[in-house]
């Protein structure tokens, strides 16, 4: 960290205040609902178009390993992910409440039947939490009116993908 930059390295392991790892969040277990999260996510009929067309076959790979830095540093503190979702979100014009619901209701199937159901709950929170904040934030840089926008419901039933 430094006066120009507030972001400490990447890779520096971070503080957590109010609430400590649980027993058996590892990097593993990140990896492993990560990678069955996007396995699921790229068959979906409503996701899946989404995902497959943003990302190239050949960057899947590199967006997988990502997206578990992103997750290790937000479960474990590990400071890996230095990226900024935001601006990669906002330029894909068809994203919708549709989109974040299913989303949300597919990675909470995965953390739940990947996860001990301590570790699925802290998944399944922060997931919602990032899913609504990425949602109002789209809505309010499109011009949107927030004022009256609640949080998401959740999707019923799930869509199950095929195996």
């Amino acid at each position: 960290m430094s006066e120009d930059n507030p972001r400490p390295p990447v890779g520096t392991q971070r503080q957590r205040v109010g609430w400590e790892t649980p027993a058996g969040l590892d990097e593993a277990m990140i990896r492993m609902v990560v990678e069955r999260f996007y396995d699921d996510a790229r068959k979906d009929p409503v996701i899946g178009p989404v995902f497959n067309r943003v990302i190239a076959r050949e960057a899947w790979p590199h967006h997988l390993a990502t997206i578990a830095d992103f997750w290790s540093s937000m479960l474990l503190g590990t400071g890996r992910y230095a990226g900024r979702p935001m601006p990669k979100h906002m330029a894909i014009p068809e994203l919708s409440d549709e989109h974040f619901m299913r989303w949300l209701a597919l990675f909470r199937r995965t953390a739940e039947a990947v996860c001990p159901p301590d570790i699925a709950a802290l998944f399944v929170e922060r997931s919602e939490r990032i899913g609504n904040s990425f949602r109002m934030n789209i809505y309010m840089r499109r011009g949107e009116d927030i004022s009256r926008l609640g949080p998401l419901e959740r999707e019923q039933p799930i869509w199950t993908p095929p195996r």
